[in-house]
């Protein structure tokens, strides 16, 4: 990892996404979040935000998160909001990646996207596969990662995630926070577009 320009997308923790499933991943990620910005390193808050009538309600009858509190960041995260590089919505969107996510990753020269959140596999999924899409490194904490859906899913989103961008892009806290992790032959670029 090119810790230099290394950035941390914490995905999507919103109160709508917690449940007695996904509760217990708060602490870890609010603690690698503390250690992450306590490093002096920058961090991205996401926040999933449906709307009436969207793909999300119509196809897969997913018509939660539309307003607050669901919406809303889960308190355990609201002190780190002003220290944030950036809290960004990401209206009918899985990814990280919109038009907004691409803008701050180009303006900031991040190479390496560390990945914790909800939900393994779909928002972390989509997240870190369109890094490495977009020519980036991505790494996924597999110990600050969990889906609100339970264990079933966040073990097929860790599969399916491996597969995607490679098993050594899969690492735990103490693994990213140290820094030093190298992914052979790998440049960490923006690949032409």
């Amino acid at each position: 990892m090119n810790s230099d320009n290394a950035v941390l997308i914490v995905v999507d923790m919103q109160n709508g996404f917690i449940s007695e499933k996904s509760a217990p991943i708060i602490p870890p990620v609010v603690d690698f979040v503390r250690q992450w910005r306590d490093a002096g390193r920058p961090y991205v808050l996401t926040r999933f935000l449906n709307s009436p009538g969207s793909l999300f309600e119509r196809l897969i009858g997913w018509s939660r998160l539309e307003t607050s509190p669901e919406i809303d960041l889960i308190p355990e995260l609201q002190e780190f909001e002003d220290d944030a590089v950036a809290i960004l919505d990401k209206p009918n969107l899985y990814s990280y990646f919109s038009a907004e996510g691409l803008e701050l990753a180009e303006s900031h020269g991040w190479t390496d996207f560390v990945v914790v959140g909800i939900a393994t596999e779909s928002c972390v999924l989509k997240t870190a596969t369109d890094a490495f899409e977009h020519g980036w490194i991505p790494w996924v904490v597999t110990d600050a990662v969990y889906s609100h859906a339970g264990e079933e899913a966040h073990a097929a989103g860790l599969l399916v995630t491996s597969r995607f961008i490679g098993r050594k892009q899969l690492i735990t806290s103490a693994e990213a926070l140290t820094g030093d992790l190298y992914t052979p032959g790998a440049t960490p670029r923006r690949a032409a577009s």
